[in-house]
């Protein structure tokens, strides 16, 4: 390797070492710019359909724009009042399951272990519970107003409001010339290689965003509605709960079952509730690995499900919830990488005999 090849590649490995710093620096401030981001990348191919249908580029972002912030809208209307319904539910159950766990089953683990167990207050119980429930407005009261005393803090939760807004329309709108722009400042010898990589991860990141977060979606609606048929009164939170960590691999049928049989057991108290919670989360995996998964996702990513539990896991540690969203599509961008590396590798006189 001649000097001059050995100098670039050392500037190239400081400026990616002081990139990741400075990201890792900057990870609070970006959230709201990656999820922008992530928003006009979702939303580029549909104003694109619209231009080609003769549509002017700023009336498509408009169109498109309007669609995401009511669909948000009507989500946000429809889904707060069902979730604080569900939570009024789960604290009027627990002193009926508390008062159960002590009339039913301890005096049968009494019975199989020869001694009396801890017995529970229930109406004491009972009567903490309400009071503390009717107190959690007025604790919400102090939360607010201790955040409005703190006005860094309040103008950080607006700023990030309004900016999500702001910066997803001029993304949006302008996407297709940065696109343009950061292919001019490509070096002309390796631009070809580097548009081909960068079409590949295109491919890969449309196929993922989009397929996993439609799987993510109906297996939520899946679980809620088996959840519902089967007569659990958490069946909202649970099903979107588990369908919200679903994009990693075998963790939303995990937390989901263990939630959904532990409500079941608590309202119902008895097995037949809970073998017909895990039926349904049973049917979704069988859904999602034979119908939805192939059909919307495909198997063009080739992450491995350690790769994707890692990943997640590694972005969350290094760079909190910035880590997390960003880490599955830089994972499927590095899969792309490394086979394009293993193919110069396979190629190469350093493999050939």
């Amino acid at each position: 390797m001649s000097a001059s090849a050995s100098t670039r590649s050392w500037f190239l490995l400081a400026l990616t070492l002081a990139g990741g710093w400075l990201l890792y620096l900057l990870a609070p401030v970006l959230t709201p710019f990656l999820i922008s981001a992530l928003l006009a990348y979702l939303g580029d191919p549909l104003v694109d359909r619209l231009e080609r249908a003769g549509a002017s580029r700023t009336t498509g972002v408009l169109v498109v724009f309007g669609a995401m912030f009511v669909l948000g809208l009507l989500a946000l209307l429809i889904l707060l009042p069902m979730l604080s319904h569900q939570l009024v539910a789960l604290v009027n159950n627990i002193p009926e399951a508390l008062d159960w766990l002590q009339k039913s089953l301890a005096p049968r683990i009494a019975e199989l272990i020869g001694r009396d167990v801890v017995t529970v207050d229930i109406e004491a119980l009972r009567g903490a519970i309400v009071e503390h429930w009717k107190q959690v407005g007025s604790v919400a009261g102090q939360v607010m107003s201790s955040i409005g005393r703190s006005g860094q803090v309040l103008l950080g939760w607006l700023t990030y409001l309004l900016l999500i807004p702001v910066v997803s329309f001029y993304l949006l709108r302008d996407w297709d010339a940065l696109v343009a722009a950061i292919r001019e400042l490509l070096p002309q010898r390796s631009a070809p290689t580097v548009e081909r990589l960068a079409r590949e991860i295109d491919a890969v990141l449309a196929e993922f965003l989009r397929g996993q977060l439609t799987v993510m979606a109906a297996l939520a609606l899946i679980y809620t509605v088996g959840l519902w048929l089967v007569g659990l009164d958490l069946a909202f939170v649970i099903g979107m709960l588990a369908g919200l960590v679903s994009f990693v691999p075998y963790l939303g049928v995990v937390v989901g079952l263990v939630a959904a049989g532990v409500a079941a057991f608590l309202q119902f108290h008895d097995l037949l509730h809970v073998a017909g919670a895990a039926a349904v989360f049973g049917l979704g995996q069988v859904l999602e690995g034979m119908v939805l998964s192939p059909l919307l996702v495909g198997d063009r990513i080739g992450l491995h499900p350690v790769a994707v539990i890692f990943a997640v896991m590694a972005g969350g540690q290094l760079f909190g919830f910035f880590g997390v969203l960003v880490a599955l599509p830089v994972a499927a961008a590095v899969v792309v990488v490394l086979r394009h590396w293993r193919d110069e590798y396979l190629n190469s006189a350093l493999y050939s005999p």
